[in-house]
């Protein structure tokens, strides 16, 4: 009964446009002032051990190296690369769309991040050059999706220290993840301008594919770095972050493009998303403590035993739940709140975490692009200055992808697990 309180509590705090951390907090709160046997202090201890991790001091580290990369020219170098190296296919801008988000995503671990540069940069770009508007978008807002699951992602690190496993197992799990979605979206491309020979760009003379790869080639370092030094356990995927946002300063100090302005802008950009992060993940660890007082996931293995002792069959209805769960919620939150109660269920149906993670941060990232609440609808909106109902017009194409993609994900363990394995993080 407590627990049904608890989450009717929480759904309309939600439905009233509560900030998700408060609606977290709350019902908590009631919960532990109620219960004659905990303290206010209880409630604080726990609040404060969910940000209290080593882990998770890599959240607003990457979030920086993200917005230093976006104001600092580095996007513009790579995208000026994968024009001068496919420009001249057919439908080439929608190429060059996923190629640079591919690219920036190893400097960006959020969605929204690159949303807000590649839309502010391409979607005129590709208009200017007869794309129609929904298609420019549509590419824009799928591909945004990438840079979470390519290290380093903020989900990964949120799911690794609300599931305990490994930052570094779960980012190498994404790779591969990753690159069925850029050649998902890149068919999709491809079968959507097949027929429109007038989206072409004149050849680039080898002279300038060699200039532009030169000049792309530090913020490719910047992969280098942080993966490598990660692989080669030369440091932690925390310590990574920090050694990313020094080496993308640095770039950016070379290139002479960060003013003093745009530096305070960027760091008040980057404390203010950090903030809202970790206030997340700190009245979601109290509110995934009652739960577990409760014996919240106990309760939930066996409402699904009951239903189904199938696997194949479990995956499916977890797929369901987050896809619903994607469109109303963050990752973020949704990460806290469902992952302490679907992980233990998912060990008795012997699926392995990290396999789980995948599946998890790909499906609320769809919900990204959901209706009602998708924040990259929103955010590309905002940067292109296009209503909303075009952005989601231009986005249902690239849903088939989407789904396809998902549907490897949970179907191919191998596809999450392998990289990992080889690697040695498992």
């Amino acid at each position: 009964m407590t627990l049904l309180l608890m989450l009717i509590g929480l759904l309309l705090l939600l439905a009233l446009r509560v900030p998700v951390s408060f609606a977290l907090l709350i019902p908590s709160l009631v919960y532990v002032l109620t219960d004659r046997n905990l303290t206010i202090g209880t409630a604080f201890q726990q609040t404060v051990s969910g940000v209290d991790s080593f882990a998770i001091l890599a959240v607003p580290m990457f979030i920086l190296l993200g917005n230093l990369a976006n104001v600092s020219g580095v996007t513009d170098k790579l995208y000026d690369f994968a024009v001068a190296a496919i420009g001249h296919l057919r439908g080439s801008l929608g190429y060059v769309n996923v190629a640079t988000s591919f690219g920036f995503s190893w400097m960006s671990g959020a969605a929204i991040a690159d949303a807000a540069a590649m839309g502010r940069v391409q979607v005129p770009a590709m208009v200017q050059r007869g794309y129609k508007p929904e298609f420019a978008l549509g590419v824009t807002g799928a591909s945004s999706l990438i840079a979470p699951m390519i290290p380093p992602s903020i989900p990964a690190i949120i799911y690794a220290v609300t599931a305990g496993v490994s930052v570094g197992a779960l980012f190498m799990a994404g790779v591969v993840p990753a690159l069925v979605l850029v050649a998902a979206l890149c068919l999709t491309v491809w079968f959507l301008t097949r027929k429109q020979e007038e989206l072409r760009l004149p050849r680039s003379t080898w002279k300038t594919r060699g200039r532009t790869a030169v000049a792309a080639l530090p913020a490719a370092g910047s992969a280098i770095v942080i993966l490598g030094g990660i692989l080669s356990g030369v440091f932690t995927p925390t310590e990574a972050s920090g050694i990313g946002v020094i080496y993308i300063l640095v770039l950016a100090l070379a290139y002479k493009t960060l003013t003093w302005r745009k530096m305070y802008r960027t760091l008040l950009t980057s404390v203010e998303t950090t903030g809202s992060v970790l206030l997340i993940v700190a009245a979601a660890a109290l509110f995934g403590w009652v739960l577990a007082r409760e014996q919240a996931p106990q309760v939930a293995a066996n409402l699904i035993l009951e239903l189904t002792n199938q696997p194949i069959v479990f995956l499916i209805l977890v797929n369901v739940l987050l896809l619903v769960v994607g469109a109303v919620l963050e990752p973020t939150a949704a990460i806290l709140i469902l992952v302490p109660v679907l992980a233990p269920v998912a060990e008795t149906f012997g699926i392995d975490p990290i396999h789980l993670g995948i599946m998890v941060i790909f499906n609320l990232l769809i919900g990204l692009i959901t209706p009602p609440v998708g924040l990259v609808l929103f955010v590309l909106s905002s940067v292109t200055r296009i209503p909303v109902p075009t952005v989601i017009k231009g986005i249902l194409p690239f849903f088939v992808p989407m789904v396809v993609t998902l549907l490897i994900i949970t179907f191919l363990p191998v596809m999450t697990l392998g990289l990992p394995t080889v690697l040695g993080f498992m």
